[in-house]
């Protein structure tokens, strides 16, 4: 048997740790996406060093299209996602308050639908305060909510006017981000917080990541990748790294320990 983690708690409930603990004892392989995964998986449960792999969260490629060059235009910053408490896009919309007085003024697009969840409980009552939150603050003409999926054909139209993305999540736990690979698949430099992937995968110079909840770094690091030095080295590693993150090229990677996973599945099981 392998199983494949998406998220490993630095500090886990007892039920949590009872958890994964059995399934390191019970599994032939455990498969995650991440090596601060792995190195949580080694230094906090019993799992063995052997059984542990990594294969990183891959990303299919999203066409992206040119458009007039940054100096021509106002900067564009772009979340995306399942929209909900936790995502910190509150802090997002105030860090607007510190860029509202840029030649040209920035546009960011708050693109996705409300999270299943959220909706059957309150309905749209959480997007609604954050409208309130963006008027209140005297930022609601810098910010534009699209309520609406996102298909590849959609997120590619959204990318391609990208200049950021901005990852600005409450949680220090989150181990892995399909939407910070896509955006570094797509060679977009992004400003995210500091949960463990942001932290692994910019660390080359691709973005910038910056605190939970404080305003007024995302604001300083958003500022610093609209200007041409910072923007243009962001771009070149995010484009680096990005090619290596595409689904071909993982499997082109990895394609041998792939292999050994499927062969150690009983046939049923395949």
């Amino acid at each position: 048997m392998f199983a494949t983690l998406h998220t490993i708690p630095a500090q886990p409930s007892p039920r949590q740790r009872l958890i994964l603990n059995e399934l390191a004892a019970r599994s032939d392989r455990l498969m995650v996406m991440a090596e601060v995964a792995r190195d949580r998986l080694l230094e906090s449960y019993r799992a063995d060093p052997g059984r542990v792999v990594v294969i990183p969260h891959g990303a299919r490629a999203v066409p992206v299209y040119g458009g007039p060059a940054l100096a021509d235009r106002r900067p564009v910053v772009l979340t995306w996602g399942l929209i909900g408490p936790g995502k910190g896009i509150e802090t997002a919309i105030r860090a607007m308050r510190d860029l509202r007085r840029l030649d040209p003024p920035p546009l960011y697009l708050i693109c996705g639908q409300t999270h299943p969840n959220v909706l059957r409980a309150q309905g749209e009552s959480y997007r609604r305060s954050l409208e309130k939150l963006a008027r209140t603050s005297g930022v609601s003409h810098l910010i534009r909510f699209v309520p609406k999926y996102m298909d590849q054909e959609t997120l590619s139209g959204y990318l391609s006017r990208a200049d950021v993305v901005l990852l600005p999540y409450d949680s220090t736990e989150q181990v892995t981000s399909g939407v910070l690979v896509e955006a570094l698949a797509a060679g977009k430099p992004v400003v995210s917080t500091a949960f463990p992937h942001a932290v692994e995968l910019l660390a080359g110079g691709a973005g910038r990541v910056v605190p939970q909840r404080d305003a007024g770094a995302m604001a300083a690091a958003l500022g610093e990748l609209f200007a041409s030095p910072g923007r243009e080295g962001a771009r070149r590693a995010a484009r680096e790294i990005g090619a290596a993150l595409l689904w071909p090229a993982v499997a082109a990677r990895f394609e041998g320990e792939v292999q050994s996973l499927v062969e150690r599945q009983p046939a049923r099981e395949r």
